[in-house]
């Protein structure tokens, strides 16, 4: 079985015919771009149909950082969201009447949000905001000089001079355990200055209109008093305490739905019954099984009760955590009143392959852009699958790249897959992170998204934004499937949270715990306040954004505190019960954390193009992998494996191992070579790369009038790539950095290393 767009002839006989001689020359190169391929190959004919269905899903949530002990929010990010996304997601259409969208905002992010401005949960990094600089002890000194710089440098602090200048006094690679020094280094009213700033770069551009002092502040720029850092923390308190009011308002004015997530963002399939793993990671080894449907039942009944009681009205809809699905999960949604779910276009695919009412039949991939009815023992729900590329594209690639620009290739998509969707029940369903991706944008992404929805606005006849609840009510579903497939938005599996050592070990423990509290239920030695309590410890260690940070696949600079936060929730299970917690609840389970790259251990020289030995004469080089600085957002489909780097007396090397060949994505490269006290860098530019064989580039140097044009490029299974240090204007013994990004239609895909250039040595 095979997936393929194709074009949907929507006239019949004659007409058809009459139609297109009519329209003949209205023909239209489809657009491609970075992450998203052509649907069709060879131009589309435009096809005049109706409208096609646009839904939104902006996806907003925060783990629970709160330590259970002490009541204290042990990070800021619920808070610094607040004053940034989420009131410039929902405060932005109210500039747009006609555009309709959907946000999942969790429980447990609401829950954070009403225990902070409620007073029950105390803000630790909004405390030591409070605190007078003149009170600082060298502990919280020091913390401010490590955590207050936690922000997109290149948009939030580098264009601020006071701000960028502090950071220029601390050091932008220093270890913790420098600061102490450095920390003599800074005056009080440097340390005042730092925790207006870290604050105020965090407000969004809403909050820096509604609110004056702040604009006036980022005036003033510099030596602040404790009367304007006051006030600017009161703003953060009051932004946050009108964040879930102003959503309710939206949607009871009909521009939004707010949909769910189970309470604690669980993987709802594996506290089901963990062995569900297997379906789509089979041969795996796996933690002893973790079998609690009521459990999961619990997840989602308090889910929807908190929605029901902040919101006014029972959620209709459901993204599960990380669009993670199961056949089982179905006649529970159905029990709770959940009329549809979203989630990933690849668990769709995988489902339709396996449903034996599409055995020997060529899918073709537009039955993407519908609603699906779900059906499972006896009980039925609608699934929405989101298209993976233009989802992506606004989450991972339009911030590289400049908004109108960006906005003008979304709309441009989504009028193409608009000209081919079935008229009755087209569907674009666009369902992504809402509050990660808008730091990376300079202005906050507010251009882009006013791009974006002003070109849905303008475009009535082909393209229509609505609510899923709208979509769903007016189009029921002609499609239907008997065999969901079972596995999360990311690979289509449950690989990130179970069947590596770490999320194996935390599995167990979490099994442990959870056994010895339905011990104490049943022997009924627990008052039903305390069996509450300790239940509900549980229902918090379910949560998937433990098991995220364990393992291999990511990490973050708060591992060993998200360690501690999730082995103290399953001791408290213990301490509920008036028991002594285990003593390997106290050994972390966070272990070894990779470095982001592998330097060179000597120097190579390979030869460009040799595909008798290909690693051989690389074995020395550094590596980086694609994929490897992955945090909270994830992509799944790098254009690359692995990058290899490294050089001799004369030479840099490089070379790409593509995951797919070229020609089936064709790209650019652009290379960033920077020399300490280099004003401009140099950058090498390849041409278009599609066919094997050598291939020319082009080097662009400050010192030099002209550009260079060379043609040591050679693409076979990989791109070989050798450029001559003193083409790059770097003389012996000097150090450099390079960065390398990869294009698609000259908007930026990819660069690796994402944040960061490596160091090498000539």
């Amino acid at each position: 079985m095979c997936f393929e767009y194709r074009t949907r002839g929507n006239k019949n006989g004659g007409q058809l015919e009459a139609w297109r001689a009519e329209n003949r020359s209205r023909v239209f190169p489809r657009p491609s771009f970075q992450g998203i391929p052509s649907l069709l190959f060879g131009p589309l004919e435009f096809i005049n149909n109706d409208m096609a269905n646009v839904v939104f899903l902006w996806h907003m949530h925060q783990p629970y950082y709160v330590n259970p002990l002490t009541k204290t929010a042990m990070m800021p990010w619920v808070r610094l969201h607040c004053v940034k996304g989420y009131l410039d997601m929902i405060s932005l259409i109210e500039d747009f009447p006609t555009i309709r969208l959907n946000f999942n905002l969790t429980p447990v992010l609401l829950q954070q949000i009403e225990e902070i401005v409620t007073g029950q949960v105390t803000d630790l990094w909004l405390e030591r905001s409070r605190k007078p600089a003149a009170e600082l002890d060298e502990t919280e000194r020091v913390a401010l000089l490590e955590d207050f710089f936690k922000v997109n440098w290149a948009n939030l602090l580098k264009p601020e001079p006071r701000y960028a200048a502090l950071l220029a006094q601390r050091g932008e690679n220093v270890g913790r355990g420098e600061l102490p020094r450095i920390a003599r280094r800074f005056s009080t009213q440097d340390f005042l200055d730092l925790q207006v700033w870290f604050n105020l770069a965090w407000c969004g551009y809403t909050a820096r209109r509604r609110f004056p002092e702040l604009a006036a502040l980022r005036k003033k720029g510099r030596d602040f008093t404790e009367p304007e850092k006051a006030r600017l923390l009161d703003i953060h308190l009051e932004i946050m305490k009108a964040v879930p009011l102003v959503y309710r308002a939206a949607e009871e004015r009909g521009q939004v739905e707010l949909t769910t997530t189970p309470y604690f963002h669980p993987i709802l399939p594996l506290v089901y019954d963990s062995a569900f793993a297997e379906r789509s990671l089979p041969g795996r080894e796996f933690p002893r099984r973790f079998h609690w449907p009521q459990d999961a039942e619990a997840q989602l009944t308090l889910a929807i009760e908190t929605h029901e009681r902040i919101f006014g009205r029972r959620p209709r809809g459901m993204w599960p955590s990380e669009g993670s699905i199961a056949p089982e999960m179905i006649p529970m949604m159905r029990r709770a009143g959940i009329e549809y779910f979203c989630s990933d276009e690849e668990n769709l695919f995988k489902s339709i392959h396996r449903d034996p009412a599409y055995a020997q039949t060529k899918i073709d991939h537009l039955e993407l852009f519908q609603a699906w009815r779900i059906r499972y023992d006896g009980a039925a729900v609608n699934g929405i699958f989101r298209d993976r590329p233009l989802s992506d594209f606004i989450g991972f690639t339009a911030a590289q790249n400049d908004p109108e620009n960006a906005a003008r290739v979304m709309i441009g998509h989504l009028g193409h897959i608009a000209d081919l969707v079935p008229a009755q029940h087209g569907l674009i369903p666009l369902i992504l992170d809402g509050e990660n991706a808008w730091e990376h944008f300079r202005d906050g992404g507010e251009a882009f998204l006013r791009a974006l929805y002003g070109g849905i606005a303008a475009d009535p006849v082909r393209l229509h934004s609505s609510t899923m609840e709208t979509y769903c009510r007016d189009h029921p579903p002609v499609r239907s499937l008997t065999t969901l497939h079972t596995g999360s938005w990311i690979g289509s599996n449950f690989d990130i949270w179970i069947g590596e050592a770490e999320e194996n070990r935390a599995w167990d423990l979490l099994g442990a715990a959870r056994e010895f509290l339905q011990q104490e239920i049943d022997a009924k030695r627990l008052h039903p306040p305390q069996k509450d309590e300790a239940l509900r410890e549980i229902y918090a260690a379910e949560g998937s954004d433990w098991f995220w940070w364990y393992g291999p696949d990511f990490s973050t600079g708060n591992d060993t505190l998200f360690d501690e936060l999730f082995r103290q929730h399953l001791k408290n299970v213990y301490l509920l019960c008036d028991a002594t917690p285990p003593p390997e609840l106290d050994v972390p389970i966070r272990g070894y954390t990779p470095p982001v790259y592998l330097l060179p251990q000597s120097p190579i020289s390979p030869r460009l193009g040799d595909s008798k030995e290909p690693t051989t004469p690389w074995r020395h080089a550094g590596t980086y992998l694609p994929g490897c600085e992955q945090g909270t957002m994830v992509r799944a489909d790098h254009l690359a494996q692995k990058f290899w780097f490294g050089c001799d007396a004369t030479r840099l090397y490089l070379r790409l191992d593509l995951t797919q060949p070229a020609y089936t994505t064709p790209f650019s490269l652009v290379l960033t070579v920077t020399t300490p006290g280099q004003t401009q860098p140099v950058t090498a530019r390849t041409a278009l790369i599609c066919k094997p064989g050598l291939h020319t580039f082009t080097i662009h140097a400050p010192a030099t009038s002209k550009p260079l044009r060379r043609s040591t490029l050679s693409l076979g299974k990989s791109v070989q790539w050798g450029l001559a240090l003193s083409d790059l204007g770097i003389a012996p013994g000097t150090q450099f950095t390079i960065q390398l990004q990869i294009l698609c239609d000259e908007i930026e895909r990819e660069r690796y290393p994402e944040r960061s250039a490596i160091p090498l040595g000539a």
